[in-house]
Parts: C-alpha cells; structure tokens; sequence
C-alpha cells in the first residue's frame, strides 16, 4: 500500500509543507526513518532526529518551527501523536484484515438462542453460551468464552483466551486483550467461629461502557450485588485487579500491576500508575493523579491533586520527605557524632 503526502493530510485534515506527492508504504519510528517511511514528532526530546531522518514524511504540530533545514515533507496536524495513532490502527487492520474478518469458524459452539448480528467473527474453539447476544461487527477470536446472558454491543474486539463470566454487560467498541478475566468471583469470605472462612456468593455482575479498553491477563470481578463498573473510555493496562464493586469513572486509566480493592470508587478522568495500591471501601477524586507504587488507604477529597509514596501523600510533601530520606545516612552519622562530642565534654 502507498500513500501520498497529500492523501495522509486529508486524511487526518492537515496541511502539507513541501512535496505533496511524496509517497510512502510503511510506519517508523523517526529515528529509524527511512526513504518511503512515514513517522511523527510529538515528544520535544526526539526534535534532533528530524533534522537528520531519512523519512520521506513527518508528522508534526501546527507550531511547529524547524530550527534547521529539512529533507522531509510536512503534515502538519493539531495532536501529532493521535493523528499518529489512528494511522497505526488503520495500518494494523490492513495488516491483519481482521475489519474483513466474519462468520463462525468451526470448531466452535454458539448456543441456538444466542443472537448474533452482522458481520461478527467467532473464531474457532470459542463458547459463546445460551441467550448471549452479541452486536454488529465484533470480532470474538479462538477460545474466547462468553457466559450466559451476557450482552456484548458492536465493533467488539475480544482477543484469543478472553474470559467473560454469565451476566456481563459490555459496550460498543470495547477491545478486551489475551487471557483476561471479567466477572470472576470477588474476595468475599466469612469469618467463622473455628477459624475458617465460608465463602459469599457473589450475585452481582460486571458491567463495561464504551470505549473502553483492557490489557492482558487482566481481572475485572463481579459485584457481591449490584454491579462492578467500568465507565466510558476507561484505559486498563495488563496485570491489573479490580475487585468486586470498585466503580472506575470514565476516562481513567490504570498502568500494569495496580490493585483497586473492593467498593472504592475512582473518580473520572484520574491516572493510576504502575504498582499503586488502593484499598477498600475508599472514595478518590475526579482528576487524582496516583505516582507508580503509591499506596492509598484513606479517600481523596481534593480533585486533580497528585499524590505519591506509601502511604500517599501529596506530591510536594513527599518531594520533600524523598530528599530527607536520601540524606538520612549522613544526617545519622552527624547525630552520633554530636552525641559523642557531648558526651566527651567536661562537664562544669
């Protein structure tokens, strides 16, 4: 496949500076660019390479003033990085073809009372269970499970492996990644007078909205009643447990290895890094942004307040207390030798 210069800018609404009829056939990252590739510039620390790629476009902002001759032609565009984006996604379905994608592949099993729309792909060795309904052009691949009266809307991508548990209810344009779990059992078990533990049943459910999207190997529970929420637009990285009943708001995203606890609910458009624990029952503002290994056990009331360490405290505190932290050594050594220069002191 080739593109012109041109064709790019109209595609993504941009304006050309140089040769519109530059052609190119593939995707780089700009310091691997070469003649007849298309890459972008968004991240100021990669300005350098665009004045020594050999790529035949870039992609760049509106703003943008070159400091230096170019040998590159220009699509200029409002957001580099999304316009980008939407250029990786469209080249990626071209790869695989998986928009062309459709039909039941055999082996596999789809219950006579599930309802499947238009265009669907079910791939083979997938179990799609009784009255599950499934919308116009999702693409279900080998092995996924899809539980009883689950309700599943359009333009779905449920990659190989996917688990989904009886009763969920997921969004348009959901894209759910390799081996993760929706809907399993939350952590619910009993104290009992001997020391055991008798097990809750859990009743609820898991409900996605659109847009969203789940890394791998991923673990969304259902509630103990009521429903496990996962807002519009939410972004979930790999390796990540949501527990029973924790509400995340729309447009949040979480990086790998975090662990959200049960009934807490995170507020819209916040940011949860790697490793950030956040216990039960808590409530965090709309905007909380959470450093990586944060651990937080007490609600946010504040919106858009950045909080860090274990346990979480604000940003600026805990800048401080980190360079306190790392002079701690000589600050210990300085304290002995103030006590043994007292101690030595004659006394009067």
């Amino acid at each position: 496949m080739q593109f012109t210069a041109k064709q790019i800018s109209d595609f993504l609404s941009g304006t050309v500076e140089g040769d519109e009829t530059a052609v190119v056939s593939e995707l780089s990252k700009i310091e691997d660019g070469k003649k007849g590739t298309l890459c972008f510039l968004s991240n100021p620390k990669y300005e350098h390479y665009i004045y020594s790629t050999n790529a035949s476009v870039v992609i760049v902002s509106l703003d943008f003033a070159p400091a230096h001759k170019l040998s590159c032609t220009l699509v200029r565009v409002k957001d580099p990085y999304s316009a980008f984006s939407v250029l990786l996604e469209k080249y990626n379905e071209a790869l695989t073809m998986v928009s062309e994608k459709s039909g039941i592949e055999q082996p596999s099993f789809v219950h006579p009372s599930a309802t499947i729309g238009k265009n669907v792909f079910i791939g083979a060795f997938a179990y799609v269970s009784e009255n599950v309904v499934i919308g116009d052009n999702t693409k279900v691949f080998p092995q996924v499970f899809i539980g009883a009266d689950t309700v599943i809307g359009s333009n779905g991508f449920f990659h190989p492996g996917v688990k989904i548990y009886n009763r969920s209810v997921i969004g348009n344009r959901v894209i759910i990644h390799s081996n993760t779990v929706i809907g399993s059992d939350g952590f619910g078990f009993a104290p009992q007078p001997d020391g055991s533990y008798s097990k809750i049943p859990q009743i609820g459910n898991v409900v996605i909205e659109d847009d969203v999207e789940i890394g791998s190997n991923t673990t969304v529970d259902r509630a103990t009643m009521g429903s496990t929420f996962i807002r519009k637009g939410v972004k979930l990285d790999n390796l990540i447990q949501v527990a029973h009943n924790v509400e995340i708001g729309e447009n949040t995203v979480v990086a790998a290895q975090a662990g959200i606890s049960g009934s807490t609910k995170v507020g819209e458009r916040s940011v949860v890094g790697g490793q950030v624990g956040i216990a039960g029952h808590l409530s965090l503002a709309k905007g909380t942004q959470l450093g990586a290994q944060a651990g937080v056990n007490f609600s946010i009331s504040e919106e858009n307040k950045q909080w860090h360490g274990s346990p979480a405290q604000p940003l600026r505190n805990w800048m401080r207390a980190s360079v306190l932290f790392r002079h701690l050594p000589d600050m210990e050594k300085r304290i002995a030798k103030l006590e043994t220069s007292l101690n030595t002191t004659p006394q009067s």
